[in-house]
């Protein structure tokens, strides 16, 4: 097989809840545990950083991904989903695993694994701890895929566990409250290790406080640190710090909901400074500043043009729109200044709150409704439909191309502002088409 067949192999063969959602996952660690004997458990073989959270997970991992390579490390990532190119989950120092070493991977072991019927996610972890291993990298950050306590992530043993936040999120899965998603995620924590929380609530705080003590495990609370002194919008839509410990840097990442992952990254590079690794304040500005350079970071809060601005943002929960309405509420009173105009180009899929989601967003723009190209994506008439609920008004498209495309056409002023999300899906489809390519 080559590379395309190997992957079309893989989404057809092991099923991926990128696309088909709930059917995909498997409760429990029985596969993991023997495709990791199977491989020689690698994952002992380097250290590791474990994120877990609903939102954040991605521009945490990431971000701490950099400044551990700007510290001198061979430096493994994996994360999840991914937006363009499957390898993009697996990472030594921002390279993309090769696509030569997926196509060997399954044509070597494949007779092993098809027996145990392993998810998708399952068989990418087992691929990416073996990758790590064979490329001998000091350490990895690896992302929860969901929740926590059985996410056959878990099998780590890490330097450090992170939690960035809890909200609603996949509750079919995790529970319908709050503490009981919080617990599934508190999943993460091992005897002795420290863990950092990055945002609490009064119901979620109990729930990793009496975990963090059955496993005696110190336990850090990033909001009680507040290493940001003080913070203000750049002009290349980043952040510039001033902090307690760290000075003061730029950061490339935009997106208000940045100020509290920074907080929390800042304090785990605390954490890992206590645990032997030489990270410097230089290592820290250098890994905030040039993280998509890095690391091949994609999707959060990213403008993809000027005049007129468009940006696209992966936020799919009540929980990550909190944080965009918000920009989208600043930038439409900028807008109304200048006489321009918020078009908003919004899809999403068909196990998220869309009724919490729209009852929040900005009723004083155009909105192109869109379907994105899997299969868990609502329709776009129905998008539509639901949305004129909450008083939100456009034309629904059936891709998320055409409703870009509308929203470009329309957008005669320089000054409008496009916001493209609702949904990773509805980003990829973006990033992967032609017409991000049009020059400012």
């Amino acid at each position: 097989m080559n590379y395309q067949e190997t992957i079309n192999y893989l989404f057809t063969s092991a099923p991926l809840f990128q696309h088909v959602g709930g059917a995909a996952y498997k409760e429990g660690l029985y596969n993991t545990h023997q495709l990791d004997e199977h491989f020689g458990h690698p994952h002992k073989q380097f250290k590791t950083i474990h994120v877990a959270g609903t939102n954040g997970k991605g521009s945490c991992s990431h971000t701490l991904a950099a400044i551990l390579q700007a510290s001198g490390l061979k430096v493994g990532l994996f994360t999840s989903p991914h937006l363009v190119d499957f390898r993009e989950r697996i990472r030594v120092n921002g390279e993309m695993v090769s696509e030569d070493y997926v196509v060997r991977f399954v044509e070597e072991h494949r007779d092993f694994f098809e027996p145990l019927h392993p998810s998708f996610f399952e068989l990418t972890t087992a691929m990416a701890f073996k990758y790590f291993a064979e490329q001998e990298v000091d350490v990895a950050v690896v992302e929860v895929g969901l929740g926590g306590r059985l996410d056959c992530t878990n099998i780590i043993m890490p330097e450090v566990s992170v939690i960035t936040n809890i909200s609603f999120d996949h509750v079919a899965f995790l529970g319908n409250t709050l503490a009981k998603i919080a617990s599934e995620k508190a999943g993460i924590i091992k005897e002795g290790i420290p863990v950092v929380v990055g945002e609490l609530t009064d119901e979620t705080r109990p729930v990793f406080e009496e975990k963090a003590q059955a496993m005696n495990a110190p336990i850090h609370f990033a909001e009680e640190e507040e290493e940001i002194v003080k913070y203000k919008v750049n002009k290349k839509g980043g952040f510039n710090y001033q902090t307690k410990t760290y000075g003061s840097f730029s950061g490339a990442l935009g997106g208000f909901c940045q100020l509290k992952n920074t907080n929390t990254i800042l304090c785990t590079v605390s954490q890992l400074r206590r645990r032997g690794f030489h990270i410097n304040n230089i290592h820290v500005r250098r890994g905030f500043t040039r993280v998509c350079e890095m690391t091949g970071l994609m999707g959060r809060w990213q403008r993809l043009l000027n005049r007129p601005r468009v940006v696209c943002d992966t936020g799919h929960n009540v929980g990550g729109f909190t944080w965009i309405v918000q920009q989208l509420k600043q930038a439409s009173i900028i807008l109304n200044n200048v006489g321009g105009t918020l078009r908003i180009v919004f899809g999403m899929v068909n196990d998220k709150d869309i009724s919490g989601v729209l009852s929040m967003m900005p009723k004083d723009a155009t909105y192109y409704f869109c379907q994105a190209s899997v299969a868990r994506a609502l329709p776009h008439e129905e998008i539509k439909k639901k949305a004129s609920e909450y008083g939100l008004m456009g034309d629904s498209y059936p891709t998320v191309e055409k409703a870009y495309e509308a929203a470009l056409k329309d957008a005669k002023k320089k000054q409008d502002f496009i916001y493209v999300g609702g949904s990773s899906f509805v980003v990829a489809d973006l990033l992967s088409s032609s017409l991000i390519c049009q020059k400012n």
